[in-house]
Order: structure tokens, then sequence, then C-alpha cells
């Protein structure tokens, strides 16, 4: 029994040379290796397969039916060493379709070839980088484009890395690493070419919209699929949506296309370019209404004038709902307290107050209470019973992005002049005008 492990993990283990290659040498990959076979003949194998598909041996790039070198009537079917050693591994299955189909259980031995297409990339990459260290091989897919987060022990062998990626995914023709964290004023990073093409313009399809960009200058994160798609699932058709960080327009054009008139702002003008270009590439040009201000202009001035003249607006029928979507999470939270007071007098009638989804990260050991109460700070109101908040995902241990959703409170949104002319001459009555000479 520890020949069978020692075999398996020879299987899946290249040669112990490859350790601490830092240039990817595909030739030192090769090795040879026993493996079981059985026998069998020509015009039954088609039939046996199937029985056997438990126990034959399963890796990239092998064929588990070869050349019998000494009998041209017969083939060898190869087997699992790490299930089977003897005839008597057979399971009840495979004996019952051996027997009818008169296939020996004799175990023969086969010299089998191994190269480097046929080790996955995990297992290429546990091989060559130092033992006991962390093997990263997962990458977000953004169109032909693989972005990875590569630790420090990992930088010098990054080229490998990236070629490796590339080797073993068809659909990869450039592999880039993040070397900075997202900071800056227009949430793009720093990146650099790993392995393959120098291209960054590249295409995605995100819920049945294509999206092109470059993703060296705008913010994408192909992780946000499933909340983009819960958000637009709340919008009705006839809805008006602002969104006020909308990076290249994963929420705005899905909601343009959902029949919503949709408001999109972005500071970065390289996000504000390719919004455009979206907007157009899906036809929804005519629906959105696009920005290039920073959030608190854009709530100050658009989202402003706009609520305006809707709530203002005399309707007897139903009035569409308002979303303000401002998915900056390491700052939007910071941005609510631009609806303090933003407009006059609420009109009477019970005009519907817009609804807020405002992302934000959070640390805290309970992430809901902690943006419940930032945003609360903020906005200088309870939500107590007012708000929902959803977990995105986690972005790194103890890191987690939430959203917060609700609507904005009356005593908020609107400011009353006629209470702040009676604190006003309340004020003047009392202290007297010494008290405006400060």
């Amino acid at each position: 029994m520890p020949e069978q492990k020692e075999r398996d993990m020879d299987l899946s283990t290249p040669p112990a040379g490859v350790r601490g290659m830092t240039q990817l040498d595909r030739d030192a990959f090769r090795k040879t290796i026993s493996v079981p076979a059985i026998k069998v003949k020509k015009e039954v194998i088609h039939k046996l397969m199937k029985s056997l598909k438990n126990v034959a041996l399963q890796r990239p790039g092998i064929k588990r039916v070869v050349e019998d070198p000494y009998d041209e009537n017969h083939r060898l079917v190869l087997l699992d060493p790490f299930t089977i050693s003897t005839g008597s591994c057979f399971g009840e299955l495979e004996n019952a379709a051996m027997k009818q189909l008169e296939v020996s259980t004799e175990i023969h031995t086969y010299d089998l070839e191994l190269a480097y297409e046929n080790f996955k990339s995990e297992e290429v990459l546990r091989a060559v980088l130092p033992e006991g260290q962390d093997v990263t091989y997962g990458f977000s897919r953004v169109g032909h484009i693989a972005h990875m987060n590569l630790r420090e022990h990992q930088l010098p062998f990054k080229s490998l890395i990236g070629q490796v990626i590339i080797d073993k995914n068809s659909s990869i023709a450039s592999v880039v690493n993040k070397t900075n964290i997202i900071d800056t004023t227009y949430r793009n990073f720093q990146m650099e070419v790993l392995a393959g093409e120098d291209n960054m313009t590249t295409k995605v399809r995100e819920n049945n919209v294509t999206y092109e960009f470059d993703f060296s200058k705008v913010y994408w994160n192909s992780r946000l699929s499933t909340e983009h798609e819960r958000i637009v699932s709340l919008l009705e058709p006839g809805d008006t949506v602002f969104d006020v960080f909308a990076g290249v327009g994963p929420f705005a054009i899905p909601a343009a296309r959902k029949s919503c008139l949709v408001f999109a702002n972005d500071l970065n003008p390289e996000s504000y370019k390719w919004l455009q270009h979206n907007c157009k590439l899906n036809k929804v040009d005519k629906k959105i209404h696009v920005f290039n201000l920073d959030g608190r202009d854009f709530i100050l001035g658009a989202v402003k004038e706009q609520l305006t003249e809707r709530l203002h607006k005399a309707s007897t029928q139903k009035k569409p709902t308002v979303h303000i979507v401002m998915n900056l999470p390491a700052l939007a939270i910071e941005f609510l307290d631009a609806f303090k007071n933003l407009l006059e007098n609420q009109p009477l009638g019970g005009s519907s107050l817009p609804f807020v989804h405002c992302y934000s990260f959070s640390k805290h050991d309970n992430p809901a209470r902690d943006i419940q109460e930032r945003a609360e700070g903020f906005l200088g109101t309870s939500l107590e019973g007012h708000c929902t908040v959803h977990l995105v995902r986690n972005v790194a241990p103890n890191k987690e992005m939430m959203c917060i959703s609700f609507q904005v409170p009356p005593e908020v949104l609107f400011r009353n002049r006629s209470e702040e002319q009676g604190q006003s001459l309340s004020g003047m009555s009392s202290e007297g005008p010494s008290s405006q000479q400060g």
C-alpha cells in the first residue's frame, strides 16, 4: 500500500530538479513512471471504458488507451496506480464488465512518459516554488487578461508564474500583477505584465452586457457580477437611477436596458470615456446622461436638480422610484452628508423618497452594525429599523465589503426654511445683537 501512494504522488509531482526555477524550462519537467494496465481486445475497448471510468488513469493530455507494443490485436488500458495495484483491486462493477467481455484482470506494467503538458498549473508551481511557501495560481479573469495578486516571496518567480498561467489557460493572452493597492483618485492600480501580450484594452461579458475598457486605467472587478445583478433586480422599468461612481457602467447600463432613466457619473476621465463608449456599444446612449464630476458635485448638481424636479412635479399617478447607487467602498460613505438639507421644503402629497445603496469596507467584528453607525454619523440621524445591510463579499481576512440600503429620511433630505427662520428670530431675541459680533 505505501508503494501505491508513492506512485500516485509521482503522477502529480514534476521532477525534483525543477525546484527554484525562475525561467520556465518545459523540458525539465519530463519524467517516466510505471503505471498499471490491462490488455483489452481492440473490438471491445469502447464497450469496456464506461465501466472503467472510476479506475482508469486521468491526467491532462494523457491517453488512457495506448498501443500494445507486443500485440497489435490488443490495446492497453492505463489504470490509476493509487486505485489499482493488483487484479483483486477491481470493484464489482468493473469485474462484471470485464467478465462479460472476456477481459483478463491480469495487471501489466506500462512505462508512461510525463511532460510539462501533463501537469496542472498548481502542480507545476508547487514543484517550482520553495517548499513550505504559499503557491498562488488563482486569478481574476478580465477578458483576455488574468489579474494576479502575487505575494512578496513569489515575485522572483513572477515571469514563470505568468507563463504557466498562459500555457494552462487557452483563453488567457496576458497575465498582470497588481503592484500597489487601489488608493488613487481614480480607483485604478499600477500593474506590470508578467507574461503574454502588453495589451490592456479588453472586452468582458457580464449579465448579458458587453463592456470594453483599458484595464490599466479604470476600475473593474469581475467578482462584483452578482452584486451588480442584485441591485438591478430591485429596479422597475421607469425608475430613475443616479450612479454616483459609475465606472465603465456595470450598474448604469443594465439599468438603462431595463428601461430606467439613468444619470451616471465618474471622476476618472478614462472611466467617463469608456462609459460613453459602452453606452453606445450596448445601444443605451439615449437613456443615460453621463457626467465627469466629483461625486459630491454630482450630488449637489445633477442629483439635486433632478430630485427637485421629480419630487415637486404635480401628478396624480404613482411616481417612479429613485435609486442612488454609491459604489466607492473606500470613501462613498463619507459622501452621505451631501444629502443633508439637499432640497427645499418637503412637498405635500407624500412624494417617494430616494433609496440609497451605499458601499463600504469594514474590519469590525460586527460589520453590519459598523456600517450602519458610520452612515448614521454622516447623515446625522438614526437608521435603526429603516435600513438593510447586505454582505457583498469577503475582500481579505477580517475585511468585508458591505452595502447599506435605505430611504433618505425626510429630516435629512429637506431644508425647512420656516424652522430656520424661527430659530434665527429666536436666537436674535434671546442673545441680542452682540451674539452676531463673535
